[in-house]
C-alpha cells in the first residue's frame, strides 16, 4: 500500500487489517514499518503500508525505503506482488504524480480513491469511470471511515492476482524528458505534471468552490503566532485535566486488586524472604507502575485523536517560529513531539535531518522533553500534592511538559550562542484537512502503546523490581531483642546493600530535599526513569508484613517520616523531585542511542553532564527557595 502522506492511508490499513497488524521499523532504518494480514476472498495475503510518500525519486528515507520496496531490492521482503495505490481526491493531481512513477514498476496496480467526501465540498465531481480508463487500471472510491469500500477493494486485488499486469491495458507512460507545455518549465518532473493536469482537467468536473471555508478561518487562528501559541497551551491543559479526571476510577481499581493480591498472598504463604520477593519485589514493583496504566492510555488516545483531526501539524507549524529562533531546525518539532513518546525513537529519527549541526543539536536537547517514561513520576509527585484536585493537578502536570520545552529550546539556544554556532533551516510541513478522527484508529494505537508499557512492566521493571528488594534485603542484620518492628526494619534497611548506598550519596542529595530512600529509587531510574516508582514501592513498602492489606504506595510516602519525624514528601520535596525529573538526564538507554547517532561518547558524556548539573541546579533553586518561604 502506497500513497502520499495525509491521503487516508493509514485509516485504510488498520480498516483492511484490524488487529492482525505487527509494527516496528524497516532493517536499518528509523523508518517505521506496518505489516497485517489481510483476508482476501481467495485467502490471506501480507499487506505492507509503505511510508507516506511524494516521489519514487527519493528525497527523504522514508521515499528510500518505499522505492526500494517497490523495487523488491529490500532485504526484508520480497518483490511485491501488487500495489494498492491510495490516492487523495481532494490533490488528485499531486497525487497521480506518484502513482505515473509507481505504473513503471510493472507491478499490478489498484486506485483506491479517499476524501471523496471533501473533493466534493470543493466543487470536484470526479468521473470515477471516465478515471480508470484513463489511469489503465481499477479505480475505486471508497469510504473506509464509515464502512464501506473494504470488500471492493479486497476483490479487486483478488482480480489483479488472478490476471496479473495484462488485465487492464498500461497507460502511457509520461517521459520525464518532455519540456513542452505549461507548469514548471525546466523541471526534470515537468512531463509528469503536464501528464497529471491533464488527466484531471479529463475527469473532474467543477461545480462550483465553495467560498471562505471555514477551515480556511479556523487556520488563521490556529496558526497565528499568539492566538495559535495560547489555543496549544488551552488544549494541552484541557487534555491533561481529561486524563486526571477520568482515570481515578480505573487506577483505584488496579490498586484494589494488587492490595488484594498481596493479601491472599500473605494469607496462604508462611512469613520468609519468599513471601517478601513476591509481595513486596513482584507485586508490590511491577503494581507500583502498573497503576498509571489507564493515565498512559488516555494521553495516548487523547494525542491520536487530535493528530488525526489534523490539529498538531497547526501546533507544529506555531511551535516552528519559536524553535527556529533559539537554533533549532522547523524539521526538529516532529522528532520532539515523538520524544514525548520516548527519546530513544526521537533521537534516531533525527536522521532526516539534512544539516549535521542542526540534527546535533536536536539530539543533544530531545531528552529534556518529557518522554511517557516520566509520566509515572509526575502523576504520582501531583497526587502527593493534589489528591482530590484535578484542576490542580492538571495545571501543575501542564507545567511539567511546558517547562521541558522551554528547557529543551533554552539549551538550543545556549548551543546556538557558544558551541554549535549556526542558522537552522525553516519547516516544510502539509497542512493535513480537518476531519472527525477515527476512533478505531485511536483505540488500535493506544493498544499498541499499552501493550509495549506492559510488556516493559513484565520485563525490565520486574527484574529491577526484584534487584531493588535484593538490595534492600541482604546483607541481614542482628537486630536486638525488643527493638520495636518499624525500628527493626529501618536497621535492617540501612544495613543492607541499598541502604548503605544510599547513606553514602545522601549527603549529595540532602540539599535537593531528599533522604537515602528516595537516592535509592533515584538511582535505580538510572535503567528506566519510571521504574523510580517500583523502587519506592519495594523501599517504603517493606516493613509491611503482617499487615491485613497492603497500603498504597501513596498513602506509604505521605506517612514517610525522617529521623527527626518530620514528612518527608513536603510539597517543597515534591516540587523539587518534580523538577528534578523533568531535567535529569538518567535514562542510560538513551545514552547508548545518542552515542551511536553521534559517532561519539563525547556528545553523550556532555549530553549526561550538562542535563545532570541542570536538574541538580534547578531542583536546589526549588526546594531551598520553597523551604525559605515556609513549604518546606
Amino acid at each position: 500500500m502506497a500513497g502520499n502522506p495525509n491521503s487516508g492511508k493509514t485509516t485504510l490499513f488498520n480498516e483492511l487489517t484490524g488487529m492482525r497488524m505487527q509494527t516496528g521499523n524497516f532493517a536499518g532504518t528509523t523508518v517505521s514499518k506496518k505489516s497485517g494480514v489481510w483476508k482476501l476472498p481467495g485467502g490471506e495475503v501480507e499487506l505492507i503500508d509503505l511510508p507516506g510518500m511524494y516521489s519514487l525519486k527519493a528525497a527523504t528515507l522514508e521515499e528510500k525505503v518505499g522505492a526500494e520496496v517497490l523495487a523488491g531490492t529490500d532485504p526484508e521482503f520480497p518483490h511485491p506482488d501488487a500495489v494498492v495505490v491510495v490516492v487523495d481526491a481532494a490533490n488528485l493531481e499531486r497525487n497521480l504524480f506518484l502513482f505515473s512513477q509507481i505504473t513503471e514498476c510493472d507491478l499490478p496496480v489498484v486506485v483506491v480513491l479517499t476524501m471523496l467526501d471533501r473533493a466534493r465540498e470543493e466543487g470536484m465531481d470526479i468521473d470515477l469511470e471516465e478515471l480508470e480508463r484513463k489511469l489503465g487500471c481499477k479505480v475505486l472510491g471508497v469510504n473506509v471511515a464509515e464502512g464501506r469500500g473494504a470488500r471492493e477493494i479486497a476483490e479487486a486485488v483478488e482480480d489483479v492476482f488472478v490476471w496479473g499486469v495484462a488485465e487492464y491495458p498500461r497507460p502511457h507512460k509520461p517521459s520525464e524528458e518532455v519540456r513542452c507545455g505549461i507548469g514548471c518549465r525546466g523541471c526534470p518532473f515537468h512531463g509528469r505534471f503536464t501528464w497529471s493536469e491533464q488527466i484531471v482537467s479529463d475527469v473532474v468536473k467543477s461545480r462550483h468552490a465553495a467560498p471562505g471555508r471555514l477551515t480556511d478561518s479556523l487556520d488563521e487562528l490556529l496558526t497565528h503566532p499568539v492566538i495559535g501559541l495560547g489555543v496549544f497551551l488551552v488544549v494541552m491543559f484541557g487534555l491533561f485535566y481529561t486524563i486526571f479526571a477520568l482515570a481515578t476510577v480505573p487506577m483505584d481499581l488496579i490498586e484494589l486488586f494488587f492490595s488484594r493480591l498481596g493479601a491472599g498472598l500473605e494469607s496462604l504463604m508462611a512469613p520468609g524472604d519468599l513471601r517478601s520477593l513476591l509481595r513486596h519485589g513482584v507485586i508490590g514493583g511491577v503494581g507500583g507502575i502498573l497503576v498509571f496504566l489507564p493515565q498512559i492510555c488516555l494521553l495516548f488516545f487523547l494525542l491520536a485523536l487530535l493528530d488525526d483531526s489534523g490539529y498538531l501539524a497547526r501546533a507544529a507549524f506555531v511551535m516552528d517560529r519559536v524553535m527556529r529562533r533559539v537554533g533549532l531546525p522547523g524539521t526538529a518539532f516532529v522528532p520532539m513531539l515523538s520524544g514525548h513518546a520516548c527519546a530513544i525513537p526521537a533521537i534516531m529519527s533525527t536522521r532526516v535531518i539534512s544539516d549535521a549541526r542542526d540534527r546535533l543539536v536536536t539530539i543533544l536537547v530531545l531528552p529534556l522533553t518529557s518522554c511517557s517514561a516520566r509520566i509515572p513520576v509526575y502523576v504520582l509527585v501531583v497526587s502527593l500534592l493534589f489528591p482530590d484536585r484535578p484542576t490542580a493537578a492538571a495545571g501543575v502536570l501542564v507545567g511539567a511538559y511546558a517547562l521541558g520545552i522551554t528547557a529543551a529550546l533554552t539549551a538550543a539556544w545556549g548551543l546556538k550562542k557558544t558551541i554549535l554556532p549556526g542558522k537552522s533551516r525553516p519547516l516544510l510541513l502539509e497542512m493535513p484537512v480537518y476531519k472527525r478522527p477515527n476512533l478505531r484508529n485511536a483505540l488500535l494505537h493506544t493498544l499498541e502503546k499499552a501493550w509495549i508499557f506492559i510488556r516493559q512492566a513484565g520485563t525490565v521493571i520486574l527484574l529491577i523490581s526484584v534487584s531493588i528488594w535484593v538490595m534492600s534485603t541482604y546483607p541481614k542484620a542482628e537486630v536486638p531483642e525488643g527493638v520495636p518492628p518499624e525500628e527493626a526494619e529501618r536497621i535492617r534497611l540501612e544495613h543492607s546493600v541499598a541502604g548503605r548506598v544510599g547513606k553514602a550519596m545522601e549527603p549529595v542529595i540532602r540539599p535537593l530535599g531528599y533522604d537515602w530512600q528516595i537516592g535509592i529509587g533515584i538511582l535505580s531510574s538510572f535503567a528506566a526513569r519510571e521504574a523510580i516508582i517500583s523502587g519506592l514501592s519495594v523501599v517504603y513498602g517493606l516493613g509491611e508484613e503482617g499487615a491485613e492489606e497492603q497500603s498504597l504506595l501513596v498513602d506509604n510516602l505521605r506517612k514517610a517520616k525522617r529521623d527527626d519525624g518530620t514528612p518527608v514528601f513536603t510539597p517543597a520535596t515534591c516540587y523539587s523531585l518534580l523538577v528534578f525529573y523533568v531535567l535529569a538526564m538518567q535514562c542510560l538507554p538513551t545514552q547508548a542511542v545518542t552515542r551511536v547517532e553521534t559517532g561519539s561518547w563525547k556528545w553523550a558524556g556532555f549530553q549526561l553532564l550538562y542535563m545532570s548539573i541542570l536538574a541538580y541546579t534547578a531542583a536546589l533553586v526549588v526546594y531551598q527557595g520553597l523551604r525559605l518561604a515556609g513549604w518546606g
